[in-house]
């Protein structure tokens, strides 16, 4: 028997969804947003059963701030998601460590940790907006600046390379020539970034 395909929910009807129990909403909380945290812990001295246990957290913090009403959500879902997965797995190596070498230390405050919650969220918003505000610009700058760039700090071709590739006469010319693309590219990121 051939499965339907459910419709893809909103942030906002997964949201209800959650707070309503709906499995299905559940499913996709799951399906879309648990890989990006099993590889944040996976990546950082944790493995898949961490990563499950984390993330399950993360649900339950998020199904109890929508049931009280009290979720303020300056962000997409999923970074939230990963803002608090993040939050509680950096915890868990910390307590990890402090019952290692036998520290015995207060845990942060639950509005502390909330204050640094917000901060995280507020530092992630920022990097995506820098990232896409580097996409814009590396877009407006045009050609071959933009493939030149790339080929060097993407692709890591060797000024010789990009030499050969591009006609330049020598490797200093390449140099030069990259330079004052970068330059240009940075103008174009700052005007924006500061507008």
């Amino acid at each position: 028997m051939k499965e339907s395909r459910q419709p893809v929910l909103t942030d906002e009807e997964l949201l209800t969804g959650l707070a309503d129990g709906s499995d299905d909403a559940l499913t996709q909380l799951y399906r879309r947003y648990f890989p990006m945290v099993l590889h944040f812990v996976t990546t950082n001295s944790g493995n898949e059963d961490d990563a499950k246990d984390i993330y399950q957290e993360a649900l339950i913090v998020l199904y109890e701030k929508v049931r009280s009403g009290s979720l303020e959500l300056h962000c997409q879902l999923k970074t939230y998601l990963y803002s608090i997965s993040r939050r509680l797995w950096l915890k868990q190596l910390t307590q990890r460590s402090r019952f290692m070498v036998r520290d015995v230390e207060t845990p942060a405050s639950d509005e502390l940790a909330m204050e640094q919650l917000n901060d995280d969220l507020a530092d992630h918003e920022e990097r995506d907006r820098q990232f896409t505000l580097m996409a814009d610009s590396l877009d407006r700058l045009g050609e071959p600046c933009r493939t030149l760039l790339e080929d060097f700090y993407i692709q890591h071709l060797s000024m010789q390379d990009i030499t050969e590739k591009f006609g330049y006469t020598n490797a200093d010319n390449a140099k030069t020539q990259k330079y004052k693309c970068l330059m240009r590219l940075k103008r174009l990121f700052f005007s924006e970034y500061k507008s």
